[in-house]
């Protein structure tokens, strides 16, 4: 199967249409100079969302220029088309809109047809454009559902969950909050570095690291802000993928006397990955939890060069692909650093986990990380799987021999976990470093 994209830009359409097109131009221009300074009210917003949608349905061909024509006053800016032998597969269209702001459509086509339609649309504030209203619509394009993003008093965001209406409420979710009040607790600190952390959740309030003023010293290193409340938006702004409480409830858990430092990783720019790093050397701790990874080694230059040779301990995942990463590296899993300490998941039988990776020289170890008792970002209780969740296992072990022995270096922290892993018993040949631990959770 072949997998083709087609990107038209509104430079490669003026190339085809000039005449049609210049005309349409100077009368958005027209539009752009009436309209500056008057935003969209709510139910325009919604209006332009339905139209758009309703466009796909409506049009014969793929073709950006029809949805273009069913929102007044907009500007084709992009229009990507990706195929597979000659069928379309998504098609992802960006509209400018005459007050700054922008309108997005992803197109999810099976068939030839369209299987969903997700028309997001973009505020322009104080000249950056921020996420407002995403509708879901289906094949036939009515919409079923829609997600909003509501902005409170500093630092307070929403996540609304609205019907088809695109204003009947069904519950909302929290992006942002301030930090809870707390007391200062004298645990062993680990910083945690994924998607955040729903600090405001009782489980956290107290086991929040702290300075010496009582202020968390937890970082959001992606929007650059004080709050880093879980949610990865890498997938959309709308979307969130909640990682890091479920990471974390399992860290609590094991550790009990051990207080947290959540680090949003940052994905806008990985660089920022030193930054962690001096952070958490600045605050005494010894101990990073690190349950993410890429394939791309640049991503990790700037985190390998500033932990190097420093008193600190990364607990990092091994990933979910399915492979041997000394033949195909993940990143930070492979790097051939004395003080990154490597795991991975096994069932309750030190077998390796299905999907989990593995690595003679790249992964240190196997824990036991599957089905798993976790609190998600809501307090509610659930069980999860995967290599992710054995860095929590470890980390909080990691924690609790520091408890006891505090002056531990982090290359003798290391030295104290690998000594406690076994050959597995069910597994022919060896598929990590120094074995399995069958039970990290005990002393």
């Amino acid at each position: 199967m072949r997998t083709h994209v087609t990107t038209l830009t509104a430079k490669s359409i003026l190339h085809r249409s000039t005449k049609v097109l210049v005309a349409a131009l100077a009368s958005v221009l027209s539009v752009l100079v009436l309209n500056a300074a008057s935003a969209q009210s709510a139910s325009e917003k919604k209006d332009s969302l339905a139209a758009a949608i309703a466009a796909v349905c409506a049009r014969r061909t793929i073709n950006g220029l029809s949805i273009q024509n069913a929102v007044p006053g907009s500007w084709l800016l992009e229009d990507t088309v990706s195929t597979s032998d000659g069928a379309p597969l998504r098609q992802d269209i960006r509209l400018a809109l005459p007050e700054g702001s922008e309108l997005t459509l992803e197109i999810r086509f099976a068939g030839g047809a369209p299987r969903q339609v997700r028309a997001s649309y973009f505020t322009l504030t104080d000249q950056q454009l921020v996420p407002d209203l995403l509708a879901i619509a289906d094949g036939g394009c009515t919409i079923r559902s829609a997600r909003s993003i509501r902005r409170g008093q500093t630092p307070w965001v929403y996540l609304d969950q609205l019907d088809g209406d695109m204003e009947t409420l069904r519950w909302t979710e929290i992006l942002q909050a301030p930090w809870p009040p707390g007391v200062v607790t004298q645990g062993v600190p680990v910083a945690l570095v994924d998607s955040g952390l729903a600090y405001d959740l009782p489980l956290f309030r107290d086991r929040l690291a702290r300075d010496a003023e009582g202020e968390p010293i937890g970082y959001d290193f992606w929007d650059m802000d004080p709050w880093p409340y879980d949610g990865d938006t890498s997938r959309g702004a709308f979307l969130p993928v909640r990682h890091g409480t479920a990471v974390a409830s399992i860290l609590a858990r094991e550790a009990p006397n051990a207080v947290l430092a959540p680090m949003r990783y940052p994905r806008p720019d990985m660089n920022r990955m030193a930054d962690i790093v001096a952070q958490s050397i600045e605050h005494g701790v010894k101990i990073l939890a690190m349950p993410l990874g890429s394939n791309a080694p640049d991503d990790w230059t700037a985190f390998a060069d500033a932990i190097k040779d420093q008193d600190i301990l990364a607990i990092v995942s091994a990933g979910n692909n399915g492979r041997d990463i000394d033949r195909e590296p993940v990143y930070p899993a492979s790097l051939t650093l004395e003080n990154i300490l490597t795991v991975t998941s096994a069932d309750g039988f030190g077998r390796l986990a299905p999907g989990s990776n593995w690595g003679q020289e790249s992964v240190d170890l196997m824990v036991p990380a599957e089905n798993i008792a976790v609190t998600d970002f809501r307090g509610a209780a659930g069980v999860t799987s995967g290599s992710s969740y054995a860095v929590p296992r470890v980390a909080a072990l990691a924690a609790r021999i520091l408890e006891n022995q505090p002056h531990l270096s982090a290359r003798e922290l290391k030295t104290q976990i690998l000594a406690r892993a076994a050959p597995s018993p069910f597994e022919k040949e060896r598929l990590v470093a120094a074995g399995w631990i069958p039970d990290p959770d005990k002393d």
